[in-house]
């Protein structure tokens, strides 16, 4: 090894608890508190914080719990090896609910505005974009902290669990578009 190059990143296939705890816990943290924090921001419409803070609360573990281990994880390199765990652990639930799908599908996740990528981020911005507006209207300061919070959870998410525990050692980073834009593919 040249003295200035640094060896490869290991690949998981099967990742440490400790990074799907990780993985998980931040994703389900950042949808309560953007549930709560959009019921608590249009909490001035009787109706208004409930409906829409459980419409996002639905839509984001749908995309994550539901949809993403039927129509994504089935093409993933994670579905098809042996007494594998991917850092979301959806792999192992995506096993038992939908049929393999081919690899070279994995790719089109990140085709199209409604692409499951976007719906990913969407996820993750829905709330802070929402509670930004209910703070223009009536500012308080949970709801501030509720918003700091949120942004504390996805600069982590994309500053330390994509390029740090998630990505870097994924076994898929080398059909992941993902991968590819975030350059991890050559760690």
């Amino acid at each position: 090894m040249a003295p200035n190059e640094r060896p490869k990143a290991q690949l998981h296939t099967r990742y440490p608890w400790s990074s799907v705890i990780i993985y998980n816990g931040t994703t389900i943290a950042h949808y309560v508190l953007g549930g709560i924090g959009i019921i608590m921001g249009f909490s001035f419409s009787p109706w208004a914080g409930y409906v829409f803070g459980a419409l996002y609360l639905l839509f984001s573990f749908m995309e994550m719990y539901v949809i993403m281990p039927l129509t994504v994880c089935p093409s993933c390199a994670y579905y098809r090896l042996d007494n594998s765990l991917c850092v979301s652990g959806l792999n192992v639930v995506s096993r038992q609910v939908a049929k393999k799908k081919n690899q070279k599908a994995f790719a089109k996740r990140a085709e199209g505005p409604f692409c499951f990528n976007n719906m990913y981020i969407a996820a993750l911005v829905i709330p802070i974009v929402a509670i930004i507006a209910a703070l223009i209207v009536e500012f308080s300061v949970p709801l501030l902290v509720i918003l700091l919070s949120l942004v504390i959870l996805l600069l982590f998410r994309f500053f330390v669990i994509f390029p740090k525990i998630a990505c870097l050692h994924c076994a898929a980073k080398y059909q992941c578009p993902q991968a590819k834009s975030m350059g991890v593919r050559e760690l």
